[in-house]
């Protein structure tokens, strides 16, 4: 290929359809969505200032009651992120590029498969990562206003030694997580004869960048367990968030939609929720009552 500007441009615009074949056509890309809800940024970070509580409709007496969206400080900054590949100058001009168009392609991919990367490394670290009530995500001891104005300790975690599991409701627009996008993954070059690293290294380069950031939601809408997924934990898991209440007593109707575990757990996941029968041949009363979601990154 004789490196003119308008090859380069043709090369370019080859890599970049196949980067974005990558970036949209990733199967399983999109898992995160099932746990996050996902925020479009328009700053370097934005605060949370609604996390505190999820109140509730009530009766219109006197004048209207005010609940405070600002009551709470929990901040998540976007961060940079890159992933960048360096092609001999060479290779283009003997006509090789051909060689480098599915991994052109696995970049895309990569930057679809980020977000759950993200989001579901933030879900397995909540045992030991702390959300906007200074407590961690999944722990015993949150703080809730009680009916009668004490403050009261509630868990949404069981202990235990093995892979974590969670159970979520994942019914509402709220998710448990936030996955904040600031600027979506794109594709970029330097193949100018004029740019450094042509000149010094005979070398181009492509790569793609974003800026997103996670951060938690509501904990009330999770349930973190590391003890034996099977029955009796998992009854446990549910009873425990149908309990889970707003400040001052009201019920906060939640309820587990969807058991969310890593590939270890598969099995007893699938026991717990679609097996006919359960141990001992008794009628398994939990079948059906959960989505099963099985990701990679809560191996």
């Amino acid at each position: 290929m004789d490196l003119t500007r308008p090859n380069l441009q043709a090369l370019f615009t080859g890599f970049q359809t196949a980067f974005q074949n990558g970036l949209s056509g990733t199967a399983g890309a999109d898992a995160y969505r099932t746990v996050a809800m996902v925020v479009n940024s328009t700053h370097s970070a934005e605060t949370y200032g609604w996390m505190k509580d999820i109140p509730s409709i009530r009766e219109w007496v006197g004048p209207r009651v005010i609940h405070s969206l600002d009551s709470a400080d929990y901040t998540i900054k976007n961060k940079p992120w890159e992933l960048t590949i360096g092609v001999d100058r060479h290779k283009i001009e003997d006509d090789s590029y051909g060689l480098y168009t599915p991994f052109i392609a696995e970049l895309g991919q990569s930057g679809a498969r980020f977000p759950n990367k993200l989001v579901f490394e933030l879900l397995k670290d909540g045992f030991s990562t702390r959300c906007w009530d200074g407590q961690y995500f999944f722990d015993t001891d949150h703080p809730v206003i009680d009916a009668d104005g004490s403050t009261v300790s509630v868990s949404n975690m069981q202990t235990g030694s093995g892979a974590p599991w969670f159970l979520m409701d994942l019914s509402r627009t709220i998710k448990p997580i936030v996955f904040q996008s600031r600027k979506p993954f794109d594709f970029t070059r330097m193949d100018a004869d004029t740019d450094e690293v042509v000149f010094d290294r005979n070398e181009y380069r492509y790569g793609t960048a974003g800026r997103c950031n996670v951060g938690y939601g509501f904990w009330q809408l999770a349930f973190g367990s590391k003890a034996t997924l099977d029955k009796d934990s998992y009854q446990a898991a549910r009873a425990a968030m149908g309990l889970f209440k707003r400040d001052y007593g009201e019920p906060l109707d939640t309820r587990g939609t969807h058991l969310v575990c890593g590939p270890s757990n598969e099995g007893r996941g699938l026991a717990v929720l679609k097996a006919l029968n359960a141990e001992f041949g008794q009628t398994n009363v939990w079948a059906g009552t959960a989505q099963l979601v099985v990701v990679p990154w809560l191996g």
